[in-house]
């Protein structure tokens, strides 16, 4: 007859080592870890003891490693087992291996996890694929994790526009050398060294990312043999007539020295002086792409007084001059609107942003534009059609845009006419486009967005909503001072830079990336109907109020997190419900002081809507009630 029992089965995963267990019940898994070198041979042992005697065995499914078993009974109770693994394999790092003892009356296990050691090795080292940013994608294996370097063209690589994004895994690692913006700067061979406590191992790839502009060298100036052959060129009987004449000879030389000169020093200077500054006409800064400018300077005589669209920011948004106040107010007696006019080769484009109605907008970095900066980013918005009434267009636009200037209205640097294509410089906001920048910080800010993962540093709060909309509204304000219609404010066509700052103006791609808010009419007339009052949807009739009336949509889509006005709606369903008068329903999370704003903003009858400086003052009260936290953005 078999003793009493205390104890069903008992386990001990020893490595060498033997241990007497207790006749004592224990029911949790006990787990410990085993550091092992790749290659090495190493045994094992299990004991199992209970009455009747265990059986005792290793499971090893899905282990890579050579192994063997040896069973012994040690009598009367215990039952031991050795495994043996041989050239242990870095494919088993992690594994845990488990042994069992069972009897009649019950079982326990217990585990031994492995965790083989092994040098670094690169898996992948890709060229750069443009994806959210510009990316090197990587992958490294190790154990212990290896530390990464990277080196450029040899050299530490050390620049605050490339850092390295990766995720850790049980022996390796995955990411992307991301790079903000690259130019042809940045290209060149990039090394990847990963090292550990067994080894060192390196990669290189080459990184290719835009040609250089032609005649350029790697820092982006013409090199010093093509000055001289340019002014060889130009003055080819100073080596010939009077080359005999040691004076002139060295006048010569000195003169390519000069030339040279005043090519790398004269052009940080030439936009040191604080204000706007007049295009002089010249042999290099010649404007006579412009058919209208006098001497340089454009003025609001050369206009024609007819309401034509205009631009705000980078895309043709059909801006309406007031009659009342504006046509006849163009005189000859009034200043001169001086247009900054730059250099094409202090404009040196970085890559593509998209591309508008008018041509492509590229981001660029722009020499010489700034007193106290070498360089600043800026977008570029170049004109595709060569036409007469295109470049009158674009000089009537260019006009208007250096007279607003206001802080939150995209500000408009100067134009670059040296050749086609034309072009306008304005500011570069860092963040993009404010319906893009709500949805990332809102409780979808997870979801892809447009193709890529939006990374979301939280969800916006009342107060940073409120300081959005105050923002927007001082723009509006400005704008009506001025005594202008946009016709299409939306989310959309607004701007965010850091530190919250939100600016009216878009970067000329709007139409093509939120088509989806547009309904065509006829061949080419696309028309905002969600943002659009009933007179604008009827009668085509645009105003400060059916601007105010659009601002009050913005207001819904602000608090809304970026969502579609009447997403559940089709087009002609929405102009059905606007000109019956119904109007959108109060955001979950709106405050009902803010959804009487909207309601003000959407009465039928244009007089009877708030004006836009009431809405201001109410919204700037609200947020001084609750204080601005701008933690969100770096």
């Amino acid at each position: 007859m078999a003793l009493p029992l205390t104890v069903d089965s008992i386990l001990v995963v020893m490595t060498g080592v033997w241990l007497e267990l207790s006749n004592r019940q224990t029911d949790n898994v006990t787990r410990s870890n085993m550091t092992v070198m790749e290659g090495d041979n190493i045994t094992v042992t299990c004991n199992g003891s209970g009455s009747p005697l265990p059986d005792v065995d290793w499971d090893v499914s899905g282990l890579h490693s050579i192994n063997t078993h040896q069973s012994n009974v040690y009598w009367p109770n215990i039952h031991s087992i050795n495994l043996t693994l041989v050239n242990v394999s870095r494919d088993d790092n992690g594994y845990l291996l488990t042994c069992i003892s069972e009897n009649v009356v019950g079982m326990t296990n217990m585990s031994l996890q492995l965790a083989v050691q092994f040098p670094p090795v690169i898996l992948k080292l890709e060229e750069p694929e443009r994806r959210h940013h510009t990316c090197i994608e990587f992958t490294v294996r190790g154990f212990p994790h290896p530390t990464l370097r990277w080196l450029y063209k040899g050299r530490e690589l050390q620049s605050p526009y490339i850092h390295t994004e990766m995720d850790l895994y049980q022996d390796y690692l995955e990411g992307c050398l991301t790079f903000e913006n690259p130019t042809h700067y940045d290209n060149g061979n990039y090394t990847l060294v990963a090292t550990n406590s067994l080894g060192s191992v390196t990669k290189t790839v080459f990184g290719h990312f835009l040609e250089a502009p032609p005649f350029m060298d790697e820092e982006g100036k013409r090199p010093f043999y093509l000055f001289i052959y340019v002014f060889l060129g130009m003055n080819f009987t100073c080596w010939h007539g009077i080359s005999a004449v040691g004076l002139a000879g060295f006048g010569c030389v000195f003169l390519i020295v000069m030339f040279v000169l005043i090519n790398k020093y004269g052009r940080r200077n030439k936009f040191g002086m604080k204000g706007p500054v007049a295009v002089i006409s010249g042999e290099e800064d010649s404007a006579s792409p412009l058919h209208h400018v006098n001497h340089g300077i454009i003025t609001p005589c050369t206009l024609d007084a007819g309401p034509d669209a205009v631009v705000i920011g980078m895309s043709r948004i059909p801006v309406v001059e007031n009659s009342q106040y504006f046509r006849h107010g163009h005189t000859c007696n009034k200043p001169a609107t001086h247009v900054q006019h730059m250099n094409r080769r202090d404009i040196v484009l970085k890559h593509e942003l998209g591309e508008g109605a008018f041509g492509k907008v590229f981001l660029a970095e722009c020499y010489n534009l700034s007193p106290t900066k070498d360089k600043m980013l800026v977008a570029v918005k170049t004109l595709k059609d060569p036409t007469l009434a295109a470049r009158k267009d674009f000089q009537r636009e260019a006009e208007l845009l250096t007279n607003l200037q206001h802080d939150h209205i995209v500000k408009f640097y100067g134009v670059c006419v040296d050749s086609d294509p034309l072009i306008m410089v304005f500011e570069y906001m860092k963040h993009g486009d404010l319906n893009k920048f709500l949805r990332a910080h809102g409780p979808d800010g997870t979801i892809l967005v447009d193709g890529h993962p939006m990374q979301s540093n939280g969800e916006l709060g009342l107060s940073q909503m409120l300081h959005v909309a105050t923002q927007i509204a001082a723009g509006m304000v400005y704008l009506s001072s001025q005594h202008f219609v946009h016709r299409d404010l939306a989310t959309r066509n607004c701007l965010v830079g850091n530190g919250l700052l939100v600016k009216i103006g878009d970067f000329g791609m709007s139409r093509d990336i939120y088509s989806m808010d547009y309904y065509r009419v006829g061949g080419h007339t696309m028309l905002p109907i969600r943002w659009m009052p009933p007179e604008s949807i009827m009668y085509r009739k645009f105003s400060t109020e059916s601007d105010v009336w659009s601002f009050g949509v913005i207001l819904w889509e602000i608090f809304t997190y970026g969502k579609q006005p009447w997403f559940q709606l089709s087009n002609n369903e929405v102009i059905e419900y606007v000109t019956q008068g119904q109007v959108l329903d109060r955001p979950r999370l709106c405050p009902k002081e803010v959804y009487d704003l909207m309601l003000g903003c959407w009465q039928s009858e244009p007089q009877q809507r708030l004006n836009i400086k009431d809405i201001q003052k109410v919204l700037y009260a609200l947020g001084k009630a609750t204080p601005v936290y701008l933690d969100i953005l770096g």
